[in-house]
């Protein structure tokens, strides 16, 4: 055996690793490998992070989001946790409730959210459907949340029997689960639309007596939706997880707004129906994208926009003749004049603009 020959054959499988590498290179990464990143303390929020703020008393913050812009926002103001929420079916999908969002459609949002957010834990909604027949059922939806959608954990709905069973199941598969009690809007034809709970005494001792249940059934943390406020402290005090409110005051562990409704994002008469009354609004988006998007209407009409600015792409003038002089051999005199007219016309709105 010669040492060019051995020599040949590296070079035979050197370029085979380098082609190699050159086609994977064209993969995309979740396509190679899915599922939530490593919880690195200082890159991603962990659970033992929110464990530690809750011990120590301090505010846990949520929002809900669905996209990855949404995300991105999210991911700068330094929010410890980022929900996608099945509520996606009504601000995002335009629907009267979040019942027929499908698992497949939450895992699109899932993992755009998954590509914006880097800093904050992540946790994917259960739709309507996706966990109440069986456990293996919740299970395998959960699963898929997690490596489909890169979350790092999921929130289900309700205190049933059943439900109980489902997050405990999921939690024994090694996955991390947030429950959620009080208004649970994928049971709005059980507690005829959507109607606060915990306003007398038995609701209120079942929101308890639920998020207790829940927590012994392994959840890390609990929703509280649209229940009275001492019915949410009750909870809080009852527990030795966080809880997180929405609509149900000020004294639960941690609070959680949708980004739109935060926002102020929509004015739309269907938005404006189902954004909650507890809701504030820190911001006005909604007029300023309106504003915005009259502008653009009113320049682009009158032919205003874009202007040399925004034509930031140039042809020399050698090219320029060279092109006019294709277009006739072509017979296309026409396209010819209006070519030259328009490279006249971009001169002299820059002369004109220049100071």
């Amino acid at each position: 055996m010669t040492s060019s020959w051995l020599v040949r054959r590296w070079c035979a499988r050197a370029a085979r690793t380098i082609t190699a590498a050159r086609f994977m290179s064209n993969v995309p990464e979740n396509t190679v490998y899915g599922g939530p990143k490593p919880q690195n303390p200082n890159q991603r929020v962990t659970l033992t992070q929110l464990r530690q703020k809750h011990k120590k008393g301090e505010a846990i913050t949520v929002v809900t989001a669905y996209d990855y812009p949404s995300a991105v926002h999210v991911d700068t103001a330094g929010i410890d946790v980022c929900l996608v929420g099945d509520s996606a079916s009504m601000v995002v999908h335009g629907h009267d409730t979040t019942l027929p969002i499908s698992l497949d459609e939450m895992l699109v949002h899932c993992r755009a959210v998954a590509r914006g957010a880097k800093r904050p834990l992540l946790v994917g909604d259960l739709p309507f459907g996706t966990y109440e027949s069986a456990t293996i059922q919740a299970v395998d939806s959960a699963v898929r949340v997690l490596k489909e959608g890169g979350m790092d954990a999921i929130k289900l709905e309700g205190g049933s029997p059943s439900r109980i069973t489902a997050a405990r199941s999921i939690v024994e598969a090694g996955i991390a689960v947030m429950g959620h009690v009080g208004l649970t809007p994928q049971a709005i034809s059980v507690l005829g639309g959507f109607r606060p709970q915990g306003r007398n005494i038995a609701s209120a001792v079942k929101v308890v007596e639920t998020a207790m249940a829940l927590q012994e059934a392994g959840c890390f943390s609990v929703v509280l939706e649209c229940v009275p406020p001492p019915v949410a402290a009750a909870a809080t005090s009852a527990l030795h997880i966080p809880t997180i409110g929405i609509g149900a005051g000020p004294f639960c562990s941690g609070q959680v707004l949708v980004y739109h409704d935060l926002l102020g994002m929509m004015q739309h008469p269907h938005h404006a129906k189902v954004t909650p009354k507890f809701c504030k609004q820190y911001a006005q988006v909604g007029e300023v994208i309106n504003k915005a998007l009259l502008e653009y209407k009113e320049e682009v009409s009158k032919h205003s926009f874009p202007g040399p600015s925004h034509s930031p792409y140039k042809i020399s003038s050698n090219d320029l003749d060279g092109f006019l002089s294709e277009l006739q051999k072509l017979g296309l005199d026409e396209a010819a004049s209006a070519a030259a007219a328009s490279a006249e016309k971009m001169q002299s709105s820059v002369s004109l603009s220049s100071p």
